[in-house]
């Protein structure tokens, strides 16, 4: 079950935001237990970089995460940790 919602998750990240880099981590084990978790939803640590992020305010970033993942929200995903940030001038595309 696991690996197919990080499959999912990434799939709609990379659909949504064409990123030039996505790191997913799943950390559910780490919250068993916790009665967030009862219900049998992930956490998760994200972090992307995509130029869809140029000219946007950090809420606004999370905002957008939060749309792209849609109903996973309420169905998979139980806690959502979001570093989502443009390129920067040295990275490959941040022209």
């Amino acid at each position: 079950m696991s690996e197919d919602r990080l499959r999912l998750i990434r799939s709609r990240l990379e659909t949504a935001f064409e990123p030039e880099q996505l790191e997913l981590v799943d950390e559910s084990h780490r919250h068993r237990g916790h009665a967030g978790a009862a219900d049998g939803r992930g956490h998760f640590k994200v972090r992307i970089v995509s130029h869809r992020f140029r000219h946007t305010r950090p809420l606004q970033r999370q905002r957008m995460v939060f749309e792209a993942l849609g109903d996973l929200m309420k169905t998979d995903i139980h806690a959502l940790s979001i570093s989502a940030q443009p390129p920067t001038a040295g990275d490959p595309g941040g022209n």
